[in-house]
């Protein structure tokens, strides 16, 4: 019979409680024809095996203009912002999607919208 305290704790431990990483702010700079995109990302890092390890910039139908990957984990420096530049933009798009993702959960559900300059 298993003790429903070790229960507990083993569905606290499994990934769907883990929490995914998030988008907290965004800011945008346009520089010729292309963009660069300072993004900051708040996940509860815990080392390699637990860490955001990567963000993207979609369209608004889903379509990835770009990715950047995180390297190593942020342990003790959260949040944490990161950049990428050159990323091409499509004319005529206003806005785009920014999300966020870790090793465990995958890419967030939750995404972040933002305007074009």
């Amino acid at each position: 019979m298993i003790k429903q305290s070790t229960f507990l704790l083993a569905l606290c431990a499994s990934p769907a409680f883990a929490d995914p990483a998030k988008v907290q702010h965004v800011s945008v700079a346009k520089r010729g024809d292309s963009y660069t995109f300072n993004v900051t990302i708040r996940h509860s890092d815990t080392g390699w095996d637990d860490y955001a390890d990567a963000w993207r910039i979609k369209d608004m139908d889903g379509k990835v203009l770009g990715e950047r990957i995180l390297a190593h984990p942020h342990v003790n420096e959260q949040p944490f912002t990161r950049s990428l530049s050159g990323v091409k933009i499509p004319d005529g798009l206003k806005e785009v999607v920014v999300q966020a993702r870790d090793s465990v959960t995958g890419w967030a559900e939750m995404e972040k919208t933002v305007k074009l300059p």
